[in-house]
């Protein structure tokens, strides 16, 4: 979490900005920001264009936003985690992620769930230690008339079963049981 005493923020501000000479992406962010004028309220478009570079957002990213920004790092990080948009973590390779909305969940969303979690060895919300595979859960997606819905990789699946999705995930978490 971003937290920094004064001297601790500049360290902090300073290592990032060190890192940071090098790595194109964080040229392109700087630009993204220009065109906004450095303004505090461009703020959701910024990290949505670093999440867009980097995947995800790690707390030297934020700090660097912050700090061209000229915001507090708790600010950043309060709408960093406010919005689901946002992930703090690196996502995996393939991402499925399981409508839990009303009519998913009569229709056994939450079977599927579970049966997912089991193969892969991981929590809604988490990632296989290999990077390969994430698992996300989601209010609702929308698609409530082919419930239960499953998005893998992007794709909307309809009328999922867990052994459906189990094999739909199948080569994505080799390693689970």
């Amino acid at each position: 979490m971003l937290t920094c005493t004064s001297n601790g923020k500049r360290k902090a501000v300073a290592a990032v900005l060190e890192h940071a000479s090098g790595d194109k992406r964080f040229k392109i962010l700087e630009t993204h920001m220009k065109r906004h004028q450095h303004k505090a309220d461009a703020l959701i478009e910024v990290l949505h264009k670093a999440q867009e570079l980097f995947g995800f957002l790690d707390d030297g990213l934020m700090l660097f936003v912050a700090h061209h920004l000229k915001l507090p790092p708790s600010r950043v990080y309060g709408v960093a985690t406010f919005y689901h948009f946002f992930t703090l973590k690196p996502k995996g390779a393939h991402t499925c992620v399981v409508c839990l909305g009303t009519a998913c969940y009569v229709k056994g969303a939450d079977r599927v769930l579970r049966a997912i979690e089991t193969r892969a060895g991981i929590k809604a919300g988490e990632t296989t230690p290999d990077k390969q595979f994430s698992l996300v859960t989601a209010r609702c997606i929308g698609a409530c008339g082919i419930a239960p819905a499953v998005v893998y990789d992007g794709t909307v699946t309809p009328r999922q079963t867990p052994e459906g999705a189990l094999e739909r995930v199948k080569g994505w978490c080799s390693h689970g049981p």
